[in-house]
């Protein structure tokens, strides 16, 4: 036999089955997982500096390096699992970045290499990079007009 809620009744129907967060805890393994990979970074960039790059070339060896390490962490499967407990720790670095272009070719990696891989890589990553690129025009407009 059915029964008819009202929308209320239902509203607080859902509100008790749905399991609450933990914010602290959330917050708390964030920190944890984003310091230690900012920690790997650092490694990173101490490491390409002993060889004697200089500041550009150990920036770009970091990020380089970063961002292999997101893609490949993801490609195996395994930095789904760490975001699942890291959340925004996991997302916000540059990693996250890598995880966001990487993860949607996974996805499709059956539909082919141009179709599939190709075609969904750039699926989440495209629009930041459209509108990256598109303010960093807009800010090089202004800096030129106005700064001189």
């Amino acid at each position: 036999m059915k029964t008819k809620m009202s929308a209320k009744e239902y509203e607080q129907y859902i509100k008790s089955k749905v399991p609450k967060p933990n914010t602290l805890k959330n917050c708390i393994m964030a920190f944890i997982a984003g310091g230690l990979i900012c920690d790997v970074g650092q490694f990173v960039s101490n490491v390409s500096k002993s060889y004697g790059y200089n500041q550009e070339a150990v920036s770009a060896i970091t990020a380089t390096t970063m961002v292999f390490i997101g893609a490949f962490l993801t490609g195996l499967g395994l930095y789904d699992r760490i975001g699942k407990y890291a959340g925004a720790g996991s997302i916000v670095p540059i990693t996250g970045f890598a995880n966001s272009i990487v993860s949607p070719a996974m996805e499709f990696k059956r539909e082919g290499f141009v179709f599939g891989v190709g075609a969904k890589m750039f699926l989440i990553a495209g629009p930041v990079l459209v509108y990256g690129i598109s303010t960093s025009i807009i800010i090089g407009i202004l800096n030129y007009i106005f700064a001189g």
